[in-house]
């Protein structure tokens, strides 16, 4: 199967299933961003402690 073939396949069946905006929405979840992903995560984690991250955890948790 070529890759064209397979994403009509695919497309097919995420109409079939989900309708054309279920299709569509569910096409939008991904993106592939833009930037340098780990240079930016050194950026902003760099600074942090294993404390830190995990009255992170906690504090989240307990928001939930």
């Amino acid at each position: 199967m070529t890759p064209m073939e397979l994403r009509r396949q695919g497309l097919a069946a995420l109409r079939k299933e989900l309708g054309y905006v279920g299709m569509v929405r569910f096409l939008h979840q991904f993106d592939t961003g833009s930037g340098d992903y780990t240079k930016e995560r050194h950026q902003w984690q760099d600074g942090l402690t294993v404390a830190d991250i995990m009255a992170q955890m906690k504090e989240r948790r307990d928001r939930a």
